[in-house]
């Protein structure tokens, strides 16, 4: 594709070596850092509109493929919330300049804790954060919370469940390696500082991460900007086009900002 850098990043942590796939657009800052949520791809219709946007504008836009997901080395089944973060942080470290990052579902909570290590490491990189029906401490509110007995046998005698996905013609699997780690990981359990102005998007529809869990977010962010925007008739997608000028009017506003 014009303008773009396709390439391979080697990512090395737990002791394992994984190919990461990433797709970059040279450009102005700041840039736009795209983290997609649990098996998207960087080339799902919310990446590639941010792309579109960040060409028009001339911005640098970078995103990639989590190990296991598209494009991306590994295997899926041995995705951990650490092992995906470590490698939005590889990536990150391959670009310069403030950016704004932008994640989606279980790229929102990764966007947070990316954005908690980067500042720990005494950088402001980070200019904003724009989340899409963030899916904060999924593995505990939106997964474990949910599960049955017969789940929790299965966790334990076979590692894993699965779940139909209505995303996909496979069904998602849920590891208890995926359920542990994320225990690690938790930010519910008290106020949360990002030390930047945070947008939120969240669809009213949304069955996947209710409208409830980007509230209880909202509660939680008690020292910066925060802006909550609910679409009525929203899904957990929120790809229509309508919804997709929603996304780029507040990257836009971030960048203005």
């Amino acid at each position: 594709m014009a303008g773009l850098s396709d390439t391979r990043l080697s990512v090395i942590s737990e002791g394992e070596t994984r190919e990461i796939a990433v797709l970059s657009r040279a450009g102005g800052t700041p840039g736009l850092f795209w983290l997609g949520g649990f098996r998207s791809e960087m080339t799902g219709s919310k990446a590639t509109a941010i792309d579109a946007f960040g060409a028009a504008e001339g911005l640098m836009v970078t995103r990639f493929d989590y190990s296991g997901h598209g494009k991306s080395g590994g295997t899926f089944r041995d995705g951990t919330i650490s092992r995906w973060l470590a490698e939005a942080l590889a990536v990150f470290a391959t670009i310069s300049g403030p950016q704004i990052v932008i994640g989606s579902s279980m790229g929102g909570w990764l966007a947070l804790l990316l954005n908690r290590a980067v500042r720990a490491l005494g950088s402001q990189r980070v200019k904003a954060l724009i989340l899409v029906a963030p899916a904060v401490d999924m593995t505990e509110d939106l997964m474990r919370a949910g599960f049955t007995p017969e789940d929790f046998d299965a966790l334990a005698t076979r590692g894993q469940i699965e779940r139909p996905s209505a995303y996909a013609a496979e069904p998602d699997i849920i590891t208890a390696r995926l359920i542990e780690d994320g225990a690690r990981h938790l930010l519910f359990g008290g106020a949360i500082d990002t030390g930047c102005p945070v947008t939120i998007l969240q669809g009213g529809e949304d069955h996947d991460v209710p409208q409830e869990q980007a509230l209880k977010l909202v509660s939680r962010l008690l020292s910066d900007p925060v802006t909550l925007t609910i679409v009525p008739d929203g899904d957990h997608r929120l790809s229509r086009d309508a919804d997709l000028q929603l996304l780029t009017d507040a990257v836009r506003r971030a960048i203005e900002e």
